[in-house]
C-alpha cells in the first residue's frame, strides 16, 4: 500500500517487530488487536478502508466482531480484500459445508459426538447432513 502512495496505519501488537513494521506503514500503533483498540484507532485516524487479511486469525476474528457490531458502517470504513461475509462463511464449519454443497463440492460427513453404545446402532451409510 505504501508503495502505491496510500497512507497506511498499522496496528501491531508485537513491539519486537518494530524494525520490520517501519517500512510498511506511515503510522504504527503498538496495541492489542482487539475490537476495543481497533475501534479507537479507527475513530482517531478515520481510514477509508481496512484490510483484515493481514494479522492471521486474530485480525480475522477482530474484524468479524467489528463488522457485527456495526463499527465499519458507523465510521464509513470499507473492508478491502476478502469480504467479511466470506470470512464468516469460511470460519464457521457448518456454513462452509453449506457453501461447498451449493457448488457441488463433496465433503466428508461429520458425526456428532455420541456415546459408543449409540454409535454401534447407526446405519453404515449414515450421513449427518441428511438428518
Amino acid at each position: 500500500m505504501k508503495e502505491e502512495d496510500v497512507k497506511t496505519v498499522l496496528i501491531n501488537p508485537n513491539i519486537a517487530t518494530v524494525q520490520t513494521s517501519e517500512d510498511l506503514a506511515d503510522k504504527i500503533y503498538f496495541l492489542p488487536v482487539t475490537p476495543y483498540f481497533v475501534e479507537k484507532v479507527i475513530a482517531k485516524e478515520r481510514p477509508d478502508g481496512i484490510l483484515l487479511s493481514f494479522g492471521g486469525q486474530t485480525a480475522l476474528n477482530c474484524g468479524t466482531e467489528l463488522y457485527k457490531a456495526g463499527v465499519f458502517e458507523k465510521y464509513n470504513v470499507r473492508v478491502l480484500g476478502t469480504p467479511v461475509t466470506a470470512i464468516m462463511e469460511t470460519e464457521d464449519r457448518e456454513l462452509f459445508v453449506k457453501k461447498l454443497d451449493e457448488i457441488n463440492v463433496n465433503t466428508q460427513a461429520v458425526l456428532p459426538p455420541l456415546e459408543l453404545r449409540k454409535l454401534s446402532k447407526l446405519p453404515v451409510n449414515w450421513d449427518s447432513r441428511l438428518s
